[in-house]
């Protein structure tokens, strides 16, 4: 697998140019469906690489008081800030996601684990696990098809998923999504993984 450098001034570019074919334009149905489901409105909720963070305008048009969103490009926060106006400034992160430290009760992934490096992943299980409080989990979306050295996005599987993130975090969810939008259906896998 070749290394590849997709540094901050990459993502700025992609945002520029409006190459961000990833972005649907707005929270994924799997992920508002999962949402929909918690009645704790204060736990703390991280959202990385969120790019535009559709899923942070549902979380907080929907009550959700500690949210906060981190990416490495300034660009998609503005974009964020602009249809949220209201949002807290100290909650919208620029910064490289393997250089942040904080704690969370849930992360949600939504196109981030894709957009890295494959020789990333383990980094990227490690810190998870290092943002999460105990019993904390990270839900989301990973993509399920054979992996490539043509991306982002990257591909994967269930097994290569189980493996990565075994060492970690303990499988409550790992399946199939049943909602995904039509281009993604049937590729990808919804997940439920709690920090051991």
């Amino acid at each position: 697998m070749k290394k590849n450098n997709f540094d901050q001034n990459y993502w700025e570019n992609n945002y520029k140019n409006n190459q961000i074919g990833w972005d649907i334009g707005y929270a994924s149905p799997p992920i508002i469906n999962y949402i929909d489901q918690l009645t704790n409105k204060d736990i703390s909720i991280l959202i990385p690489g969120a790019g535009n963070a559709y899923e942070a305008d549902y979380l907080f048009n929907n009550g959700f008081n500690d949210v906060t969103v981190l990416d490495i490009s300034k660009q998609p926060l503005n974009n964020f800030i602009k249809r949220n106006p209201s949002f807290p400034k100290d909650k919208l992160i620029q910064e490289n996601f393997f250089e942040y430290n904080q704690k969370f009760d849930l992360i949600i992934e939504q196109t981030f684990f894709c957009s890295l490096s494959p020789e990333l992943r383990s980094n990227y299980v490690e810190k998870m696990a290092s943002l999460l409080n105990d019993n904390g989990k990270l839900i989301g979306l990973l993509f399920d098809f054979p992996l490539t050295e043509e991306g982002p996005p990257y591909g994967g599987s269930l097994s290569e998923y189980m493996n990565s993130f075994s060492k970690e975090f303990n499988t409550i969810t790992l399946e199939r999504c049943y909602n995904s939008i039509k281009p993604r259906d049937g590729r990808e896998l919804f997940i439920i993984f709690e920090k051991k």
